[in-house]
């Protein structure tokens, strides 16, 4: 082959390969530009340009007096366009960026005029766009900013760009904190009424148009491509802010006086179930308590004593006792396990003094032999008054109820019944019991809490929550007088006398002391205590109901001495403040005050009355006097011949022939006027029994 037929081959085949590289870059190019064209502009969009959601502010919520608890507060990231067209001629910039420098650093401190000088002059080499300036700054700082150099050119000339973001605040730091809650994007579900009520607090999110700048900065577009927010609704509490202050004030100074672990405190309005203050408290390792865990509504565990409140009612109900029913206390023995009284032996006494001292091997006893041969009969009172069910709270975290039946795969037939009659084998959690003792306190009516009163959006009421009525009545009258009573007596007379009562004023209770379980060693661990009071104020009306529960205390563990010191104090701060429960009704009458009285003898007091010439005008201080404008009118104390006559109020002379006429002996303690009687008026027992009453 020639040589120039050699060059020729070459060059064409060189030809031919840049034809054919030609035709593929044609090729691929038409396949670019009409196969994949709608594929590359989407993708070219979404690098270059995007919607970004705008947070709404969310809504605020108030306590039930009007107090902010938690708002939405604006916070703002402040940024800078260096190409701004106020600046965009560098003479213009290089006059003035010395002076927006000098006037960042006095407002700020925290850089002095030359480095800010230096940070934008760098920014402006680099053609930035979208520099930072300062993160976190209030709405007052920003009105003063907007006059600064170059700033105050405008909004668009003067290159500043302002990113709002939104910060949650609440005004009362750490009131009511675990209450109200939090609900961030670290956390999936929300805690406290933040997250329960989320859907209406979060309101709607906007959209803004940003684009893509260099090093990967997203920019605001212009206010024209975006889409505001609408704020989130309003939650009105039932949250008191002076209340919940004065319960987390006692409860957290008596978790540090008996160096407790861990503690709750819940007030409760009666009527309603309203909550006006929860406190949990959780000790830290540097020896500060801080709200960590709900244990109000989340803390399950025996409940002690306190329940002996269900135990007796059940027996009361069932007839199977009467509160004069005789009872040995100090042991009981069961299979497997002997049942004592922590303060030793008291004797023989009465069912109700049992009760009011505590007695853990009386009410072992009661219930045993009560319901040994039916005990489901038990069981079945504790379900029906709901003991075993959630309350379908308002707010998450509700913990499961644990109350056992003969059903149960645990369930002993010989031990079981008789723990369960003093508060353990069973889970409930302070609200739980709290809300059984407000359900005496409301006559009967057991209510669920209420943790939040309305919703609210503008001002406007968008849903209102009204009080849940679980039962119309948890037991008999007959059986809920008595049951109060006992209470009342706790505090009088018994286990809670020392700690909580208060003579301005009646308070009814009971302590619980019931050792706490340790998860995977049980109860033969280091023992552990859980110490309660629970009751509710002023007892003779009641308007609110209370718990205290106290945890693993280090300085004592007998509830009276650990719980009843801060139960009696927010009792008390509560008592002095609302007129409503601290306030003598005014009367209107004749005579100013009327001549001391005991009950009995009606006729000869009526002698006495009007040989004084005692006539008021207009209305009656004594207690069973009726307001007529011609005097007095009087009400006999009448009784149904076989039962106990109520002689509380009486003189010794008129007590002793009613009782004596009525068939009872009668015991007497004291001197002056009847207080109380070991028997409750209008109970039916045999004749000859003996009646023990106190006089003062």
């Amino acid at each position: 082959m020639s040589i120039r037929t050699n060059i020729l081959l070459r060059v064409y085949l060189a030809f031919g390969l840049i034809l054919l590289f030609a035709a593929a870059v044609l090729f691929q190019l038409c396949r670019v530009q009409f196969v994949q064209g709608k594929k590359w502009q989407a993708m070219s969009k979404v690098q270059s340009t995007r919607y970004k959601n705008i947070e709404a502010a969310r809504g605020n919520i108030f306590s039930v007096d009007g107090s902010l608890l938690a708002t939405s507060v604006p916070e703002y990231e402040l940024r800078m366009d260096m190409l701004a067209g106020g600046i965009e001629n560098d003479k213009i910039f290089n006059e003035k960026i010395d002076s927006l420098a000098m006037k960042l650093s006095g407002f700020f401190g925290d850089k002095s005029a030359r480095e800010y000088s230096r940070i934008f002059r760098d920014a402006r080499k680099d053609s930035s766009r979208y520099q930072l300036v300062r993160r976190k700054v209030t709405y007052h700082e920003l009105k003063e900013i907007r006059k600064f150099p170059i700033f105050n050119l405008g909004k668009y000339k003067g290159g500043l760009i302002v990113v709002q973001q939104n910060k949650r605040i609440r005004p009362f730091r750490f009131l009511a904190e675990r209450t109200i809650g939090y609900k961030n994007e670290n956390v999936k579900n929300g805690v406290g009424l933040e997250g329960a009520y989320a859907s209406y607090i979060n309101g709607e999110s906007g959209k803004r148009l940003e684009r893509r700048m260099a090093g990967g900065v997203w920019m605001p577009v212009n206010d024209d491509d975006e889409i505001a927010p609408k704020e989130g609704a309003d939650i009105i509490s039932t949250i008191d802010v002076n209340m919940q202050d004065v319960v987390q004030t006692a409860l957290e100074k008596q978790l540090i006086f008996t160096k407790a672990d861990h503690g709750t405190a819940i007030l409760m309005e009666v009527a309603t179930g309203e909550v006006r203050a929860v406190a949990n408290y959780t000790r830290m390792p540097d020896g500060t308590f801080k709200e960590k865990f709900n244990y109000a509504i989340a803390g399950n565990q025996d409940p002690g004593s306190t329940f002996k409140l269900a135990s007796y009612m059940a027996l009361l109900e069932d007839n199977k006792v009467d509160t004069s029913t005789m009872v040995n206390t100090g042991e009981y023995p069961i299979p497997g396990h002997l049942i004592k009284d922590s303060h030793g032996s008291i004797g023989r006494v009465s069912v109700k003094k049992a009760f009011e001292k505590s007695s853990n091997a009386a009410v072992a006893y009661l219930v045993n032999t009560s319901y040994k041969n039916d005990q489901s009969k038990f069981t079945d009172h504790l379900y029906d008054w709901h003991l075993n069910e959630k309350m379908q709270l308002q707010i998450p975290g509700e913990a499961q109820p644990v109350v056992k039946n003969p059903g149960n795969r645990s369930w002993n037939k010989n031990m079981t019944l008789p723990q369960m009659a003093y508060g353990y084998e069973m889970q409930l959690t302070p609200l739980k019991m709290l809300t059984f003792y407000n359900a005496v306190a409301n006559n009967g009516k057991l209510v669920t809490p209420v943790f939040v009163k309305e919703i609210r959006r503008l001002g406007n009421t968008v849903e209102r929550f009204q009080t849940r009525v679980v039962n119309e009545k948890i037991c008999s009258d007959v059986t809920l007088k008595k049951m109060q009573e006992m209470l009342e007596g706790v505090v009088l007379e018994g286990s809670g006398r020392e700690y909580v009562y208060n003579p301005l004023y009646k308070i009814a209770g009971k302590t619980g002391t019931a050792q706490v379980a340790d998860a995977n060693k049980g109860y033969k661990a280091k023992k552990q205590y859980q110490a309660s009071f629970c009751g509710y104020f002023p007892a003779d009306h009641p308007k609110y109901s209370l718990i205290v529960v106290i945890n693993d205390p280090k300085n004592g563990y007998y509830a009276a001495s650990v719980s009843g010191p801060a139960f009696r104090e927010i009792a008390d701060r509560i008592y002095a403040s609302d007129m409503e429960v601290n306030q003598t009704p005014a009367h209107l009458i004749g005579n100013t005050t009327l001549p001391k009285f005991k009950q009995g003898n009606l006729k000869a007091l009526k002698k006495v009355y009007n040989k004084l010439g005692v006539k008021p005008l207009y209305a009656s201080a004594t207690p069973n006097g009726i307001d007529t404008s011609s005097g007095i009118a009087f009400e006999d104390n009448k009784y149904k011949t076989g039962t106990v006559p109520n002689v509380t109020g009486m003189g010794l002379s008129d007590a002793l022939y009613s009782l004596g006429n009525a068939g009872y002996k009668v015991t007497v303690k004291g001197s002056g006027t009847v207080t109380t009687q070991s028997v409750t008026g209008g109970s039916l027992i045999p004749k000859g029994s003996k009646i023990t009453i106190e006089l003062q």
